[in-house]
């Protein structure tokens, strides 16, 4: 069993910065894929940038040049800078970890971005 944590969310302002963390309990995590998702109210929850175990990244058109998704192995923990906020960037964002066809969640942080 794979434990998720998140961490970094919070409120700020238009324009502004977070980090979130995404630090995992597994044994072999650089196997893993790690991927960002994030929900907003009544909305279903998208990707939106995710990171292979050799480094390769793809990220949603929507944040692209805005956000970036980087792992630090050593730490089992994957970031994601998210810069030049938006209020539309408002939701609940969650980590997931796949390795051989199984996946697993984090609990989510939430971000808030006030215009």
């Amino acid at each position: 069993q794979v434990q998720l944590v998140e961490s970094g969310g919070g409120l700020v302002q238009a324009g502004g910065s977070l980090r979130l963390s995404c630090t995992a309990s597994a044994t072999f995590f650089a196997a893993y894929r790690i991927g960002w998702y994030r929900q907003a109210p009544g909305k279903q929850r998208d990707l939106v940038a995710r990171i292979t175990r050799n480094g390769d990244t793809n990220y949603a058109d929507s944040i692209k040049g805005r956000f970036t998704i980087s792992r630090d192995n050593a730490k089992n923990t994957v970031y994601l800078q998210m810069n030049s906020l938006k209020p539309e960037d408002t939701a609940v964002y969650s980590c997931n970890a796949e390795y051989l066809g199984v996946a697993y969640w984090g609990q989510g942080t939430q971000v808030t971005v006030s215009s």
